[in-house]
């Protein structure tokens, strides 16, 4: 097709059809189905399998998610509008078909297509995998934002990495985390699109010359060791009722992939040796980065990505025929985190040494195109990279980085800095090994820097990045976090989600805040009713599933206690734990007073060099084989670890939850959006003043809100005035008696050294002050079980939250980047 200006409508009259017949009608995806069925899968329904079926159906959706995507582009391109480029090392879009099928508004067309073909729904949608593409809560999010820009319309585009696998799959053995290989791809992607037109080469290693050119303009050549190809793998990804954008994932390939000269004298592995090498850096997310060589193969990672992503749009805006002096003005690139901020230096490679743009002009483009969003305040996240290992991996950036930092210290001095304000604000961190802070290469070479919760934003000014917000304020904001209500709601939870739109409508659907209606019917006893009958339909459905993953039957009508996030010490899983091996010695001694009923559930993967978060997860299953087993105890309490935690089961879980356990230190979570995601299907919040916790609370009151702990501000008096955990060990008897019980022998068949480092990290360290909120953490629970004895208050609160979460969509979150970093407007198209 030579002339891209065609129309969707032309191009499709072209191939003697029209674009309304790629239609959404029952006959129109029936008809569809079959083609894909018989002339991609080479199948008819006689003799087919269930990955057959699943894969047939994805296509035919696929089909109408990309012609949403082709009209989308169309529409941007005449409106000449700023695009948004979103650069995440992570993404977990989750399974396809059920939201695309919600966004498309096609959900009973195809139920009753297929019901036609005496097939089943919601087996297909039972088939599809997800892709691993993330570690959690970060990738979450950037597809949440994904889709959030595609209903809003937002001309924009999400770049990353085509893990080939993901994110480990999660078993547990003998009661310990063993990781195994994510295959996500093993029975192929039908939501993406290869594109082996789009691809660009990525230099690696190997030194530079300097020196001036024929013009007399200095220049420097980077003369690899190294040279890979990116390819670019396309899927759709569709708003609600409107627009599609893409997901642009990178996939690493070797320049030339054989060697026939190595494999003709019979030397067969060298023959493909470039390829596998070139093919090893989007092997795996997040390799293993304990020692020097996954250190390097996630600094080629990232940069691997941010490379392929800016040549992609350099690329588009020549192709437009744009000058680069105004790219700028056409994107804004922005960065999720530190992992992709590499890019601050690669666009001003691309700029001075590619397309030889002087460096002042170059600097002035580059701070004009970031912005950068920090997601954390925890030192280790912060990335930094050795330069002796970013100088023989990226030698040429090691000197842009070199020059960035003089000027900008030289900045410094002009205003009158000097000393240790100089040494904390330099991009190069000289104690112990030299190495680049990658948070202040984004910092300065951004134009804006936003925190995810007004607590962590207020935390970011004040603490992690102070120096540089007294320099700038005017550069720093805050964007609390959001979900995408229609996935976690509308597709998770259809039940409640049916019940609300009778009483409200479904405006809701593209306006959260319309869920303020629900106040008027949190007293109707009736729709309190309805409310309970599906709550407990959605426990009966993850009993079966925790019973099949785990073999544990729970009762539906107890108490559902959910904590499920990343295993890790400031999260404090093991908070909880402590507290139920305390309800455990209760029942025991046969003080069952105020003790609801619970089944305390509990899901989350460690990170594979993380003993202490491990040694956590060996905890939490020690105490449910001592709890399950015990018929005294387990009609009172019963512990479940879900193994392999992933959005498909999330699911599941949040509509099922009573109550959400988000009881992390406070000043450590920089918002959390499992918070929202229970909230927003009835569950009810323990938790401490810390992330989005503070907004959550403001919203839905204190009294719906179960509050404990100290505040951030506590916290850190806490420490400065000397905390001493061992204080708290002596002075309260049950918490003792609980500690004691770790290296009792009572757990883990006798094992008295086992869980000796837990017991001793929180004795001599406890460095997220555990022991200091345990005592109110315990008496907030009791207050948890008496308001489950009354379950008509405990369903009116229920309804209270949901109706007060308007605030924590993702469309707001979007609305807030366009109105307040971004300077996008929406361009939304609808049929």
């Amino acid at each position: 097709m030579k002339d891209h200006n065609r129309s969707i409508e032309s191009y499709f009259a072209s191939l003697g059809t029209k674009a309304s017949e790629v239609g959404l009608t029952k006959e129109d995806i029936k008809k569809d189905f079959l083609r894909k069925l018989f002339y991609h899968l080479g199948r008819v329904p006689a003799v087919t399998t269930d990955n057959d079926l699943y894969t047939a159906l994805a296509l035919t959706i696929r089909d109408r998610a990309l012609r949403q995507f082709v009209r989308s582009t169309e529409e941007f391109a005449q409106k000449d509008a700023r695009g948004v480029a979103y650069f995440s090392a992570e993404y977990l879009p989750g399974p396809h078909l059920g939201t695309n099928l919600l966004n498309l508004e096609a959900v009973d067309e195809t139920r009753e297509a297929l019901a036609d073909l005496d097939l089943d729904l919601d087996q297909l949608l039972e088939q599809e995998g997800e892709p691993g593409l993330g570690n959690g809560g970060l990738g979450r999010l950037a597809s949440c934002y994904l889709n959030s820009m595609a209903t809003l319309g937002i001309p924009s585009i999400g770049y990353g990495i085509r893990y080939e696998f993901g994110i480990f799959k999660q078993e547990i053995k003998d009661g310990w985390q063993v990781e195994t290989t994510d295959k996500w791809l093993h029975n192929g992607n039908p939501w993406e699109v290869m594109r082996p037109e789009i691809s660009y080469v990525v230099k690696f290693g190997g030194r530079t010359e300097h020196g001036t050119n024929g013009k007399n303009r200095y220049e420097v050549e980077w003369l690899p060791e190294s040279e890979i190809k990116g390819t670019a793998y396309d899927t759709p990804i569709l708003g609600y009722q409107s627009n599609g954008i893409i997901m642009r994932l990178w996939k690493a390939e070797a320049i030339e992939s054989f060697d026939f000269s190595v494999y003709n004298v019979g030397d067969y592995y060298r023959a493909v040796e470039k390829k596998l090498r070139s093919e090893n850096i989007t092997k795996v997310l997040y390799p293993n980065d304990e020692n020097i060589s996954g250190k390097e193969l996630r600094l080629k990672q990232q940069y691997f990505f941010v490379s392929c992503s800016l040549q992609d749009m350099i690329s588009l805006h020549i192709m437009q025929g744009r000058k680069l002096e105004n790219f700028h003005e056409k994107f804004v690139i922005q960065l999720n985190d530190t992992h992709p901020s590499i890019a601050v230096a690669e666009l001003m490679r691309l700029l001075v040494d590619e397309h030889e743009i002087d460096w002042e002009e170059a600097w002035d483009i580059t701070r004009q195109t970031f912005a950068y969003t920090n997601h954390t305040l925890l030192p280790e996240a912060l990335e930094k990279w050795a330069i002796t290992l970013l100088g023989r991996i990226l030698p040429r950036h090691l000197e842009i980085i070199y020059e960035i930092n003089s000027r900008f210290l030289d900045e410094l001095r002009h205003k009158g800095y000097s000393g240790d304000q100089i040494s904390r604000m330099s991009l190069i961190d000289e104690h112990g090994e030299p190495s680049v802070r990658m948070a202040h290469l984004a910092t300065i070479g951004s134009y804006k820097v936003n925190g995810v919760s007004e607590l962590h934003s207020r935390l970011l000014k004040s603490q992690v990045l102070h120096d540089f917000a007294d320099l700038w304020p005017e550069k720093f904001t805050n964007v609390t976090n959001g979900v995408a209500h229609r996935r976690f709601l509308a597709v998770s939870n259809p039940g409640l989600a049916d019940i609300i739109s009778e009483k409200i409508g479904q405006e809701w659907l593209t306006d959260l805040t319309s869920f303020r209606e629900l106040e008027n019917f949190a007293e109707d006893e009736d729709f309190q009713q309805e409310w309970r009958d599906i709550k407990l339909w959605n426990k009966k459905i993850l009993t079966g599933l925790l019973e099949e993953r785990t073999g544990v039957k729970v009762d539906p009508t107890m108490l559902f206690d959910v904590q499920v996030k990343r295993i890790h010490e400031y999260k404090r899983q093991h908070l909880k734990v402590l507290h139920i091996i305390d309800l455990y010695l209760r029942i025991k001694d046969g003080r069952t007073e105020n003790i609801a009923p619970s089944t305390f559930i509990f899901a989350g993967k460690a990170a594979p060099g993380y003993f202490m978060a491990k040694l956590i997860i060996r905890l939490i299953t020690a105490v449910a084989e001592l709890v399950n087993d015990d018929e005294e105890v387990n009609k009172y309490l019963k512990v479940v670890f879900l193994p392999n935690f992933n959005v498909k089961q999330a699911q599941r879980v949040y509509p099922a939850a009573d109550l959400s356990e988000q009881i992390s230190m406070a000043g450590k979570e920089a918002s959390g959006t499992g918070n929202m995601k229970f909230a927003l299907n009835g569950a009810l919040t323990i938790g401490t003043l810390d992330g989005a916790n503070v907004e959550i609370l403001e919203e839905v009151g204190k009294e719906n809100f179960f509050l404990f702990g100290q505040t951030t501000e506590e916290v850190q008096k806490t420490r400065s005035d000397g905390y001493r955990p061992y204080e708290y060990y002596n002075e309260n008897q049950d918490l003792k008696r609980v500690l004691d019980f770790l290296i009792s022998g009572e757990l883990a068949d006798g094992d008295t050294e086992l869980f000796k480092p837990l017991y001793q990290n929180l004795l001599q360290q406890d460095p997220y002050q555990l022991l200091k909120d345990y005592d109110s953490y315990c008496t907030t629970k009791e207050e948890v079980f008496s308001l489950w004895k009354d379950q008509k208050e405990w369903t009116r609160k229920s309804i209270l939250n949901v109706a007060r979460m308007g605030k924590f969509s993702s469309d707001r979150s979007i609305r807030d980047y366009c109105d307040k970093i971004w300077m996008v407007e929406p361009v939304r198209i609808k049929d």
